[in-house]
């Protein structure tokens, strides 16, 4: 459905990606996991078309990315990147408005079915009491769930999500995981989505991509990919692997060890000792 075939990727002198080979194919959810700077954003913004590389290719549908018309691949494949900023004093309806644009023809009017699909984003992301407030005076979350609204009005079959818990407590991040499972398995939406936290990726996705240094090293289900030595890996840190009942399947869990060497302190830089609560 959306491949990569040998595709490297260089920003200036800096090799980002090399010789990615991946399939996502339909109705899955995968995250892409990895430690900073390693590759994940710029392998999703190959996916998305946004970017092109240096060698090797990009297809939807068996046809390359430089095929499409924006249009059209907008009505394919909606893409939720980092930090998107919205022009001043616009409201998350208006924003939710523009994920219909692909939809429609020049100067078209919302239609009354356009209408409806907004009313259900926002309030798929509990945003209906705030639709009308402006963006820049929303939390860092609202805004993030904002976002989100235009992306599912967007009504593609693919979706793409570039670490969308940020700036979300714990609830809210729960809550979009499980909206976005919830896409997945009832409207057989593709999810792609870079995750920081692992184990929210084996709770909620079908796949886990691990990449290092801007390279694959590892491609399956959580169960085929999570393991302490994966973890020491990514992010030198030692941890013990768990199971987790969720769902009637069993998970594993990533528990980092307590006792792990921090390189951050040392005998000579060492943290200030807490004071003793009273």
């Amino acid at each position: 459905m959306l491949e990569l075939t040998n595709a490297s990727l260089k920003y200036q002198d800096k090799q980002v990606l090399s010789n990615v080979n991946l399939t996502i194919h339909k109705h899955e959810i995968v995250a892409i996991v990895g430690p900073n700077g390693c590759g994940k954003s710029s392998l999703l913004n190959l996916l998305s078309g946004l970017l092109t590389p240096n060698s090797g290719t990009t297809t939807l549908k068996g046809s390359a990315m430089a095929e499409w018309s924006q249009k059209k691949l907008a009505r394919e494949l909606s893409f939720l990147t980092q930090s998107p900023q919205a022009p001043d004093g616009m409201t998350p309806r208006q924003l939710t408005e523009h994920g219909r644009f692909p939809h429609q023809s020049l100067l078209q009017r919302l239609t009354a079915n356009d209408k409806n699909i907004i009313n259900w984003a926002i309030k798929q992301v509990q945003l209906t009491e705030l639709q009308d407030q402006a963006l820049v005076r929303l939390s860092g979350g609202e805004r993030q769930r904002a976002w989100l609204a235009m992306s599912l009005a967007q009504q593609t079959n693919i979706l793409l999500l570039d670490e969308p818990t940020t700036y979300l407590d714990i609830g809210h991040q729960h809550h979009l995981l499980s909206l976005l499972r919830q896409l997945n398995q009832q409207h057989k939406k593709t999810i792609v989505m870079v995750l920081h936290d692992i184990n929210q990726a084996s709770q909620y996705c079908d796949r886990i991509i691990a990449i290092k240094q801007g390279k694959v090293i590892a491609d399956g289900s959580p169960e085929q990919v999570i393991s302490a030595q994966l973890v020491k890996q990514l992010f030198n840190i030692d941890s013990q692997i768990v199971s987790c009942q969720y769902r009637d399947q069993s998970k594993p869990l990533c528990l980092p060890n307590a006792t792990s060497n921090n390189p951050l302190f040392t005998d000579q830089n060492s943290p200030p000792a807490l004071a003793a609560c009273v």
